[in-house]
């Protein structure tokens, strides 16, 4: 049994998410999230912890934003589109059940306020910002540190969010080149 209350979208990802381990849920509903609910994941963060596991498409992006920016301190899991994806429709519950126990167990934990180790000059430096395949950089260095899909603004802001050390970046940017060769 995961200690934590994982915070999916709808009832279609906490059935992806029961056959993969077992869990308690709470559904936002979609990307419409209100304040009861809200009110709901600051009492299961504040009691139990709270891992924050939405869709990697916009709206997944955008609910993850709005629920960190009002319950600090929410762990992260984070699948990468192609895991998500079945016959076109991308979602958690289409993730396979190895997936989901994947990603629960790389959950990333975020520190509000951590002074950020990785700054846009190191992005810029690593072609992960004004650069013709920054986007498809960020995709893969996302991969790779576990953190998914960011524009160059939340990519730097995730990292610092879950201490991402200079190391790690390092490691990850020759990771990605090595691959590119």
């Amino acid at each position: 049994m995961i200690k934590e209350v994982i915070v999916v979208e709808g009832k279609d990802d906490t059935a992806a998410i029961r056959r993969a381990v077992e869990a308690e849920t709470i559904e936002t509903g979609g990307s419409a999230i209100n304040a009861e609910i809200l009110r709901r994941i600051a009492l299961a963060q504040e009691r139990r912890g709270v891992i924050v596991f939405t869709d990697p498409d916009h709206a997944g992006e955008r609910l993850r934003r709005i629920i960190s920016g009002k319950v600090p301190g929410c762990k992260h899991a984070f699948l990468t589109q192609e895991e998500a994806t079945s016959k076109g429709d991308i979602g958690v519950e289409n993730a396979s059940p190895e997936m989901i126990r994947k990603a629960l167990a790389e959950v990333k934990t975020e520190y509000p306020g951590s002074l950020p180790q990785i700054t846009s000059a190191d992005l810029l430096e690593a072609g992960l910002l004004n650069h013709p395949e920054a986007a498809r950089r960020r995709l893969e260095m996302g991969k790779i540190l576990g953190i998914g899909y960011a524009n160059g603004k939340q990519f730097m802001k995730r990292c610092s969010m879950f201490q991402i050390s200079r190391e790690e970046f390092l490691r990850a940017l020759a990771q990605l080149e090595e691959s590119e060769d």
